[in-house]
């Protein structure tokens, strides 16, 4: 596997993937919560992969392409072929339809970042506009069609703004990238009452000092629930 993360760190993509893998033996779906332009996604759909078909390694997400698949993705660029995309991507083969195996859910709003509340501001992260970091949803399928992996389940909108429909009934591991203090405070109210016993929660950025609205959600969502915590790198895991 080529571990290539633009917004996560060498160490903590390692870390991510090895917390994933450890909980491979829980019952319960995969999440991500704050996409971008699907890096982590990609890795932890490769990781699913090798676990639904009974396979130790994966496959290689940054040399594996189709170039009949390749070639139809980038000859569908805008959102009226967005259905043609889907389909390429499910027909290459199917990651969740036997019972058993393991699905993969990413949520994003795709416009970029939302407004900063009060608690978000800091004088480190002023590169941290409204709009920054967006990516669309059309670019990540195109990655995983290009990588030869299936297409989560991608819902796109806000984290407030998300159906219980939306989500998996039962959650094994959940990374959330959500920057601000709402989306991390919705996020870990989201994925809490799906959580199975043994899931793992990672949330980016904890303790990023342009980033402080993550801690203060985190630490405020802790208060009186007994569980199990510790801090690797910028990551906080909870579980």
């Amino acid at each position: 596997m080529v571990w290539k993360n633009e917004q996560v760190s060498e160490a903590e993509t390692e870390e991510i993937m090895r917390l994933a893998e450890k909980t491979l033996s829980v019952e319960g779906d995969y999440v991500e919560l704050g996409c971008y332009k699907g890096d982590t996604a990609l890795m932890l759909a490769d990781l699913l992969w090798a676990y639904n078909r009974g396979e130790i390694g994966g496959k290689d997400v940054e040399n594996s392409v189709d170039e009949d698949v390749e070639k139809s993705v980038d000859e569908s660029v805008d959102n009226s072929v967005d259905k043609e995309v889907e389909s390429l991507g499910k027909n290459s083969w199917v990651l969740n339809d036997d019972a058993g195996k393991k699905k993969l859910w990413i949520y994003d709003s795709f416009e970029g970042l939302p407004e900063k509340n009060e608690v978000d501001r800091s004088e480190v992260g002023a590169d941290f506009r409204p709009g920054e970091l967006k990516a669309t949803r059309m670019e990540v399928k195109k990655r995983f069609l290009r990588a030869g992996l299936p297409l989560p389940e991608i819902k796109k909108g806000w984290f407030e703004d998300l159906m219980d429909e939306d989500l998996p009934i039962q959650i094994a591991f959940a990374f959330i990238d959500g920057d601000f203090y709402q989306s991390i405070k919705v996020s870990l109210s989201i994925v809490e009452r799906r959580m199975m016993p043994g899931g793992i929660i990672v949330i980016h950025d904890y303790n990023n000092p342009a980033l402080p609205g993550v801690a203060k959600a985190v630490d405020e969502w802790l208060v009186g629930k007994n569980l199990r915590t510790r801090q690797f790198a910028s990551l906080m895991v909870i579980g």
